[in-house]
């Protein structure tokens, strides 16, 4: 069952968020993972305010998951450790 990564972010230092998502896009889609929305517009209906959002489709759970937990990630995510104040949330897509 396919699953969703998604990730609300504010950034407070461009320039090393920046770094991050160099790193980390490759290594996203190395491990399986397609973006379907990134930098988009978008509109905030309830709770809180984030300044950008991105999903990324996976094959599975474990596959997102995976990459989550990868050294290439876990690397790359050092860049936006206080870069950025994040939220990531890996949901399967239901039927």
């Amino acid at each position: 069952m396919p699953a969703l990564w998604i990730s609300h972010v504010d950034v407070s230092d461009p320039e090393a968020y920046a770094e991050y998502a160099k790193r980390a896009v490759p290594v996203i889609e190395n491990g399986g993972g397609t973006f379907i929305a990134r930098g988009a517009e978008f509109a905030t209906l309830e709770g809180t305010e984030w300044q950008r959002h991105t999903i990324v489709k996976f094959p599975d759970l474990a596959t997102a998951q995976a990459c989550y937990s990868s050294p290439a990630y876990q690397e790359a995510v050092t860049f936006a450790d206080g870069a950025s104040t994040r939220s990531l949330t890996i949901i399967e897509v239901s039927d």
